[in-house]
């Protein structure tokens, strides 16, 4: 099974990749928290892919972006924030650039599946736990702001900070009734969500927002083009064995 991938800058930055073995899995939420747009749940097959342990960071985002503002130090392993979908995809444009590869977000199916753990998810409710503590910043152990990546437990992938801290962009347009269109075709393979929408599809809850928003399956969404301080994204890249 292929390991994780580390990639190495010009800047003398470096960040993680790891490994997610496709499979099968059952999407949506069927715990009693639930929202309307998490039922049903229903059946996804996904290809392997690689994910960030971690999502952007602003001294990562500087660097790649080569913004002339320096990050303070205590504020470079913070998650890039106040970044909309459309900025993240001027990042990852310079970033392929820069690499020769070709990352890009997650799909709300992949991001989804990696937060539960992949093949080696235990069924928390959280990514890696049922307990939001031990995982997550959320509103009442933030302290109204956002932290630095890794300072909580990792999920079975040994992926940081999937629920809470900030809300990641996914690939996704967003539409209320797609998971009922998705049940009607059985198992779904790689998902890419609707042809269109308004809204693009976030994931993961954020320091801002109470537990029941920081499960594996609760959905978010807002327009493209919005920024806010608790929205950020992580890296996804397809696997081609």
């Amino acid at each position: 099974m292929p390991g994780a991938l580390t990639e190495k800058l010009p800047a003398g930055l470096a960040f993680e990749m790891a490994y997610v073995e496709g499979g099968t899995f059952h999407m949506g939420g069927g715990d009693e928290e639930a929202y309307y747009d998490e039922h049903p749940v229903h059946e996804v097959k996904l290809d392997s892919f690689y994910i960030g342990r971690y999502p952007v960071v602003q001294a990562l985002w500087a660097a790649v972006m080569e913004e002339d503002a320096s990050v303070p130090a205590e504020n470079h392993e913070h998650p890039v924030e106040m970044v909309s979908w459309e900025d993240a995809q001027a990042f990852i444009q310079k970033l392929n650039e820069v690499t020769g590869r070709t990352y890009r977000l997650p799909t709300e199916a992949e991001w989804e599946y990696a937060a539960r753990g992949g093949q080696k998810g235990k069924g928390g409710i959280y990514s890696g736990s049922n307990d939001p503590d031990e995982v997550a910043w959320y509103v009442r152990n933030s302290d109204g702001e956002e932290k630095s990546v890794g300072k909580k437990k990792p999920n079975e992938l040994g992926l940081f900070g999937m629920s809470g801290n900030v809300l990641e962009w996914c690939h996704d347009w967003y539409s209320g009734s797609y998971y009922e269109e998705c049940q009607k075709q059985g198992v779904v393979e790689n998902p890419q969500g609707p042809a269109e929408g308004v809204f693009r599809v976030l994931r993961g809850g954020s320091w801002y927002l109470e537990a029941r928003k920081c499960r594996n399956s609760y959905r978010h969404y807002d327009p493209p083009g919005s920024r806010f301080t608790d929205m950020g994204f992580r890296l996804a890249m397809s696997f081609v064995g």
